[in-house]
């Protein structure tokens, strides 16, 4: 009976609730850089910052994960158009020096975004271009 009345310990909160820079720099980069290493991925570089869009004319500062790897041919970006996981995103890739030629939406019928699905979702996008594995 007295092992009821004590107060259960709360959960901590989720990691995704987390200020966002704080949730993609201390959890999200680390953990698609393994996931994409164990995904035979070699000397990829992972960046977080904001850069305006790889669009003609474009002015605004958004928040981006951009990826880099295979000697600098290939990259891929995901863009968080409100700087919140849960909100608007768009993913580009390219290969070579060039810039992507779209930008696509990126996890847009998911109601619930956490860490989990956002690796995944990337490497299911990346091993759509066959850049996986041995595809």
């Amino acid at each position: 009976m007295a092992e009821e009345t004590k107060a259960k310990k709360e959960k901590a909160p989720p990691i995704e609730d987390k200020p966002f820079p704080e949730f993609i720099q201390q959890h999200f980069l680390p953990s698609l850089q393994e996931a994409m290493s164990e995904a035979g991925t070699k000397d990829l570089s992972l960046d977080f910052s904001q850069k305006t869009l790889p669009l003609p004319n474009s002015t605004d500062l958004i928040w981006q994960v951009a990826g880099t790897w295979d000697k600098g041919y290939r990259h891929f970006s995901i863009y968080f158009f409100d700087e919140n996981i849960k909100g608007q995103k768009g993913f580009s890739c390219s290969t070579g020096e060039g810039s992507p030629s779209t930008i696509e939406s990126f996890m847009i019928d998911e109601r619930r975004v956490n860490l989990d699905l956002l690796v995944l979702y990337t490497l299911q996008r990346l091993n759509g271009e066959k850049w996986l594995g041995k595809n």
